[in-house]
């Protein structure tokens, strides 16, 4: 009896991973609907204050005392730097169709975790590496270079248009790594998220209130939207550490890395902003290419 009630205990918690990954796929088109309401770094501020409340309430606030000082440290930096990443470069997207595209180049990051896992905590992995990494990069490429295909020229016009929102959302990916691979080694088992979340409303706030432009006007549209923005963010982080304790992490892993595919879907269908088919076969690509990255570390940890 007690074997049959730990399955169905971690079935559920599966289950409620894989709710997180459908939440954090909502991020993407969420965050762009509330920016245009309140602005880029108002909106940004919004969200994660309302993260933080059910943060709050759902995880609870941490014993900052039984943290690791340089996790504390470290993964304040580096969480607070990926979320501004995040946030700001679809906030700063000149319209949806490029928003999608920013929030792809933000899906490097299940690539570059691996790349940095293997040079920095002594993860073996196999010569699939290699074409894993080289896909997932071309991906990209294909996404930006749109109906054109891989173009070098047509590649930098479409980043040249707006150099902020592809620059943040490319070094997001890469902090984002950084703070998996510093989580891994400093953490030791504790989560700090809603701490995190506090920091990075705090550093939008203060980043707001610099900018001096008041952006906030709020309707009934424009708050319904921030509550599903804010709800998305906090009720995924809170679900996935849910599911990561105490459900099938295979599962989860290998179902996040079709997490660009999902979140460009509901992208293109919360922002009513349809996709070429070039744009699908560069998503699958960097899905593809996350999946050739993972296989090539199965099986040789050290």
């Amino acid at each position: 009896m007690s074997n049959s009630v730990s399955a169905m205990s971690r079935t559920r918690a599966t289950l409620i991973g894989l709710i997180a990954i459908l939440l954090w796929s909502s991020i993407v088109g969420l965050i762009r609907i509330v920016s245009e309401s309140f602005g880029a770094t108002g909106g940004a501020a919004l969200i994660y204050t309302v993260g933080s409340i059910l943060l709050v309430f759902t995880v609870g606030f941490p014993k900052l005392s039984e943290f690791p000082r340089r996790y504390l440290f470290w993964g304040s930096i580096l969480f607070v730097a990926y979320e501004l990443c995040l946030s700001l470069s679809l906030g700063y997207a000149n319209n949806s169709q490029q928003a999608i595209e920013i929030g792809m180049v933000n899906y490097l990051w299940p690539t570059f975790i691996i790349i940095a896992a293997i040079l920095f905590n002594g993860q073996k992995a196999n010569i699939l590496i290699f074409p894993g990494v080289i896909l997932s990069l071309l991906g990209i490429a294909w996404v930006l270079g749109g109906d054109k295909g891989i173009d070098p020229l047509i590649l930098m016009e479409n980043v040249k248009d707006n150099p902020l929102s592809y620059g943040l959302a490319f070094s997001g990916a890469v902090i984002w790594a950084a703070y998996s691979i510093v989580t891994a080694r400093m953490a030791s088992g504790k989560n700090g998220v809603t701490l995190f979340f506090m920091l990075t409303a705090l550093a939008l706030w203060v980043k707001y209130s610099i900018d001096g432009v008041n952006t906030l006007e709020f309707s009934y549209h424009a708050l319904m939207m921030l509550a599903l923005a804010g709800g998305a963010m906090g009720f995924g982080y809170a679900a996935w550490n849910v599911g990561i304790l105490h459900g099938n992490v295979t599962i989860l892993a290998g179902v996040s890395y079709f997490t660009p595919v999902l979140s460009a879907a509901l992208a293109a269908l919360v922002l009513n902003t349809p996709l070429s088919l070039s744009f699908w076969q560069g998503a699958g690509m960097v899905c593809v290419g996350s999946v050739i990255c993972w296989l090539a570390t199965r099986g040789r940890r050290e």
